[in-house]
């Protein structure tokens, strides 16, 4: 037998994620759409990690399932200085830093931070869900008319 490690096989959509995270020089495994990241969630292929704060996800809605972690507290948005080691808590069943995880937040910026820092962290497989939750901003200042988790029509509850 090998002495080698041996890699988690992903299914091909997050191999090419990483592989085009890999072409931008990103500090973690990639990104991947919503409807992809729910596909994977529903074949229990990925964790879904919502990183927005308690407050977005009781007023605004939240993925039924998902796990939670905020990235940023209250309305001022304060980082939280917990945000790895309570992650890694939450994902210890599912395979601590191991897993394969999904980072959810509003638009996609701040789930890519936690990204990246899970990454340094030593998280092997943790993946930004591009657009986010609401999407960004148009024209009109709306979210979620062009793209987002909500826009894609995906399963969501709200408080």
């Amino acid at each position: 037998m090998s002495s080698d490690v041996e890699t988690l096989a992903l299914p091909a959509a997050l191999e090419q994620a990483q592989a085009a995270a890999e072409q931008h020089n990103l500090a973690y495994a990639g990104g991947v759409a919503p409807p992809v990241a729910w596909q994977l969630v529903q074949r229990r292929e990925a964790v879904l990690v919502d990183v927005r704060s308690g407050e977005e996800r009781k007023f605004v809605g939240h993925v039924p399932e998902s796990l939670h972690v905020p990235w940023a507290t209250g309305t001022a948005l304060t980082r939280n200085p917990r945000f790895v080691r309570e992650l890694e808590a939450k994902l210890a069943k599912d395979g601590g830093k191991d897993a394969v995880v999904l980072l959810l937040c509003r638009s996609g910026k701040r789930s890519a931070l936690a990204a990246e820092a899970a990454a340094k962290a030593g998280f092997t497989h943790v993946f930004n869900v591009l657009e986010g939750f609401e999407g960004e901003i148009d024209a009109d200042q709306h979210r979620g008319s062009a793209d987002g988790w909500r826009f894609h029509k995906l399963p969501w509850v709200q408080d």
